[in-house]
C-alpha cells in the first residue's frame, strides 16, 4: 500500500515537471537560434511504421524490436527474439532502409545489431563552367551501425545502452564517429503507466576526411567539427482502456534537441484483437512536421509471428514521407 501510494505520487509529480518543463519551452520557443549547428542529420530520421505512425511518442511504449531504434531499455520489455525489417521512402529520390536483430539470454537480458543506410541515386558532377556536367558522378550516402545490450533490473526498472559507428560520405568526403544512446525504462505499478528518459546521439564532434578540387585546380582540406544531433527525450505511456479485444495506447513525449527548439509529440494506438492496429500522432513546435497516421496487421506464419506495418507523415512543404515495415518475432508470444 506505500509502495503504491509512492508510485502516485512519483507519478503526479513526473507529470507535472513534464507539462511545466512543455509550457516553459514551447511558448517563447526557445532554442530556435541552436537549428543548423549540427551534423549527421540522418541520425534524426524515425525508423519503423509502428513508431513514426505515433507521432513518434514512442520512447515509452518501446514494446517490441523497433525498440533498437527508439529505446534501447525497452528491448527487455518482450521475451521474443527476432528480426525487423523497414523501408522509408524519403524525399528527393532518397531512400533509407533499417534493419535489426534482438537475442535474449539469461532471462533478463537481451542484445541487439542495427544498421541504418541512407543513399541517393548518382549525380552529376556540375561546375561554374560545366553547368550540365563534368562527366563525373558522385553518390550521397549514410551508415549507421549499432550494437544494444538492455538490462532488466527489477520487475519496473530496466535500462539499455546503443553504441552505434557512423558514417557519412559525400564524393570523395567522408565523416566518421562513434555515438552512443543511453536509456531506461520505468513501470510506475499505476495500471499500465510507464515512462522513460533517453539520451540519444551523444558523442564528440566530427568533421570531414578528404579533399575537393576547387574550380582554379587547388586542394581544400581543412573542415570545421560539428556535433551530433544529441537528442534529449523523455516519455510516458499508458493504456487508458483496455479489455480481452481492445487496448487503447496512448503517449507524450517532450523532445529537446541540441540543434533546435523543445518540441512535444503525442500519439495513439488502436489494438483489435492483437491483431488489427489504427494508428495516429501529431506534433507541436515542430517547423517541418505535424500528423501522422499508420495501421498494421499482426499473423502467424510458420514458427514465427509476423507484424506489417505502414505509416505516412506530412511533412508540410516537403509533401508525404511513406514506411513500410516488417516484423518477425520467435519463441514466446
Amino acid at each position: 500500500m506505500i509502495m503504491r501510494k509512492l508510485n502516485v505520487k512519483l507519478t503526479v509529480i513526473l507529470v507535472f515537471l513534464f507539462v511545466s518543463a512543455a509550457y516553459s519551452q514551447l511558448i517563447p520557443n526557445l532554442g530556435g537560434q541552436r537549428v543548423g549547428t549540427s551534423s549527421l542529420q540522418f541520425l534524426k530520421i524515425g525508423m519503423g511504421a509502428r513508431a513514426t505512425g505515433m507521432g513518434e511518442a514512442f520512447v515509452a511504449v518501446s514494446d517490441d524490436i523497433s525498440s533498437l531504434f527508439w529505446n534501447p531499455a525497452g528491448l527487455v520489455q518482450f521475451e521474443e527474439d527476432g528480426f525487423t525489417f523497414s523501408h522509408t521512402q524519403w524525399f528527393v529520390d532518397t531512400r533509407i532502409e533499417y534493419f535489426g536483430g534482438v537475442y535474449h539470454f539469461l532471462g533478463k537480458n537481451a542484445i541487439g545489431l542495427s544498421v541504418t543506410s541512407l543513399r541517393t541515386e548518382d549525380m552529376k558532377v556540375t561546375t561554374e563552367f560545366q553547368p550540365t556536367g563534368t562527366g563525373e558522378y558522385f553518390r550521397y550516402s549514410d551508415l549507421a551501425i549499432g550494437l544494444s545490450f538492455a538490462k532488466q533490473l527489477t520487475e519496473q526498472f530496466s535500462f539499455g545502452v546503443t553504441v552505434k559507428y557512423i558514417e557519412e560520405s559525400l564524393g570523395k568526403l567522408k565523416m566518421r564517429g562513434v555515438v552512443a544512446d543511453l536509456a531506461t525504462f520505468y513501470r510506475t505499478g499505476l495500471g499500465t503507466s510507464r515512462f522513460a528518459v533517453i539520451i540519444s546521439n551523444f558523442g564528440s564532434q566530427v568533421s570531414p576526411t578528404g579533399s575537393v578540387t576547387r574550380i582554379d585546380g587547388s586542394e581544400f582540406n581543412s573542415f570545421q567539427k560539428f556535433s551530433p544531433p544529441t537528442l534529449f527525450r523523455i516519455g510516458f505511456a499508458i493504456e487508458p482502456w483496455m479489455n480481452e479485444k481492445n487496448r487503447i495506447t496512448t503517449s507524450v513525449q517532450l523532445n529537446s534537441p541540441n540543434d533546435n527548439a523543445e518540441n512535444v509529440c503525442f500519439g495513439v494506438e488502436y489494438a483489435y484483437n492483437d491483431f488489427l492496429f489504427l494508428r495516429t500522432g501529431y506534433k507541436l513546435n515542430v517547423d517541418a512536421e505535424n500528423i501522422s497516421f499508420g495501421a498494421g496487421i499482426k499473423l502467424p506464419v510458420s514458427i514465427a509471428v509476423t507484424n506489417l506495418d505502414y505509416s505516412f507523415a506530412n511533412f508540410r512543404q516537403l509533401g508525404i514521407a511513406h514506411r513500410l515495415s516488417l516484423n518477425l518475432t520467435f519463441g514466446k508470444k
